[in-house]
């Protein structure tokens, strides 16, 4: 189950709203996050029409969730200021909630992350172990089947940034010998 909490809102905004987009930990599958973050990114409109506006779109999210919300409204400008310590939180994890796509997408780029893994210092049985993780056994699916996962050649698996925490925590238990890369593909 995905962890887009607030997926299929049918929001009332304005048209100076160019995309409502959830991120930060409420995205990541397996997690269990204290609030839901949320990015609004508008036209270039004045402060005080952004900050009423999400307000407006923030009362309408409270009643889908427990959880605090906490809105951030940028415009284009802002948003990719290099004091903007969110931006990249927001372009890699952030799913927008208009077009339930990767904000990522509106720029023609697709966020993966990809795992880096070596098996050389392993004992063949964890080798076996680590083989069934990826693929399953028996009538289970393994990671990658279940997560849409890829793996591209041996030591380097793909997948969707919602499935890090997934990922990690299960390579963890057989191997610490790899390191996860954030890339974005080029939407064909």
């Amino acid at each position: 189950m995905s962890k887009n909490l607030l997926k299929k809102q049918k929001l009332n905004y304005s048209k100076n709203v160019l995309d409502i987009v959830q991120f930060g930990s409420s995205v990541l599958e397996e997690s269990n996050p204290n609030d839901i973050d949320i990015a609004i990114i508008f036209q270039k409109i004045p402060l005080k029409n952004q900050l009423e506006e999400s307000q407006k779109i923030k009362r309408q999210l409270e009643k889908t969730t427990t959880l605090p919300i906490h809105i951030k409204s940028y415009d284009f400008y802002t948003l990719f200021d290099k004091g903007n310590f969110a931006k990249e939180n927001i372009l890699f994890y952030g799913k927008s909630l208009i077009s339930e796509k990767y904000f990522a997408e509106k720029f023609s780029l697709i966020p993966k992350l990809e795992f880096h893994y070596s098996l050389t210092k392993l004992k063949k049985k964890d080798k076996i172990r680590f083989n069934y993780l990826l693929t399953g056994k028996k009538e289970k699916y393994g990671l990658l089947r279940k997560y849409h996962g890829k793996l591209l050649k041996p030591g380097l698996i793909e997948t969707l940034p919602e499935y890090e925490i997934v990922f990690v925590e299960a390579i963890k238990k057989i191997t610490s010998d790899f390191k996860t890369k954030k890339v974005f593909e080029s939407v064909k």
